[in-house]
């Protein structure tokens, strides 16, 4: 009989998912398993949906968007007897070991069950880049590209009409994307959950923008991260919670907050565009999809060899794994330093 092992993707979607289940799958069946997709995250568990994966039907998707097993943000910790319906499903379906893709919060819930014995390997993903012990996480490429693409249209009708333009860009709590997108595109300032922006930086923002118009450069681009902290507060919207039927409060509206507090400040003609979904969503770049295969790769050898509770990762020019447990439950901010290097063409 062969050997199985199972694959899922947990939290929200990004580009290069299906490239890494490509790699798993393909890689894994050249060792001699066979593959098991548990569809929706966690759920496939818990509702024991699954799908064989094989050579036909994870060929053709390495450019594909999303992810052929579908996701959640369900938790087995935060369900009654949540793990032990993992632990009787991936013995139900005759698995050896777990490869789950997944950022800082599915990972974090990998990490807790593999101390409870089950056999997992992490591979990192968020357009957030926020998962430590890796420089890189995919999707992180594909997002800043998207951001930057639409800073560089923003820059075009913002000369054209001589504006101040925000773009609001996904970042709870890391500017990742909004340092790298504005860096790229040459914004004149980025905003960042690291950085609060107190009254006192507000008004050097002011000031900055004022003098450029002064200077007779007739328009701006900032770009703002939507977990950027405002005179002490972030900015919430309210929307639909799938999971009780009600209202729940999201990050996100502060470029709607500060494109108003700036026009009525500076006098300038300020507008706001927000990216939101777009940038989870679509084609990934080439980095993307090269480092999910590599990702994808590198888990299957650790299974190979079973080495355990291990998470893939970039370091250098090298994949490594690293132990989950080093990024359970913790953010990676974003590098001051790379942030610093941008910084010298604000204004």
């Amino acid at each position: 009989m062969r050997r199985k092992i199972g694959v899922l993707t947990g939290g929200g979607d990004c580009p290069g998912l299906n490239a890494a289940i490509r790699a798993v799958a393909k890689s894994a069946i050249q060792r001699g398993y066979e593959v098991l997709g548990i569809r929706n995250g966690w759920n496939g568990f818990l509702d024991s949906e699954t799908m064989v994966l094989n050579r036909i039907n994870t060929s053709g998707i390495i450019d594909r968007g999303g992810t052929i097993l579908g996701t959640s943000r369900v938790s087995p910790l935060r369900i009654e007897n949540g793990p032990q319906q993992v632990f009787y499903g991936f013995k139900r379906f005759g698995l050896e070991a777990l490869v789950v893709l997944g950022g800082e919060g599915t990972l974090s819930v990998t990490s807790k069950l593999s101390r409870m014995g089950l056999p997992v390997i992490g591979i990192p993903k968020t357009i957030d880049n926020d998962v430590m012990g890796t420089s890189f996480t995919i999707g992180f490429q594909t997002a800043v590209q998207i951001a930057t693409d639409a800073l560089d249209r923003l820059r075009s009708t913002a000369e054209s009409q001589h504006r101040v333009m925000l773009l609001e860009v996904m970042g709870r709590h890391t500017g990742w994307i909004a340092t790298y997108a504005g860096m790229a595109n040459g914004a004149d300032a980025i905003l960042i959950p690291e950085i609060p922006m107190d009254r006192a930086k507000l008004e050097e923002l002011y000031s900055m923008l004022v003098t450029r118009s002064q200077k007779g450069v007739g328009f701006s681009i900032v770009v703002v991260a939507e977990g950027t902290v405002l005179e002490g507060k972030t900015v919430e919207v309210s929307g639909p919670d799938t999971s009780t039927g009600g209202e729940t409060a999201r990050l996100g509206g502060i470029a709607n907050v500060l494109g108003g507090l700036i026009q009525s400040k500076t006098g300038l003609e300020t507008r706001i565009s927000s990216l939101g979904y777009i940038q989870r969503g679509g084609v990934p770049v080439a980095y993307d999809r090269s480092l999910a295969t590599a990702f994808g790769v590198k888990a299957t050898g650790a299974i190979e060899s079973k080495t355990y509770g291990v998470m893939t990762a970039l370091k250098g020019n090298r994949i490594i794994t690293v132990p989950l447990d080093q990024m359970e439950d913790r953010v990676k901010t974003m590098n001051l330093k790379i942030y610093r290097v941008a910084e010298v063409f604000f204004g």
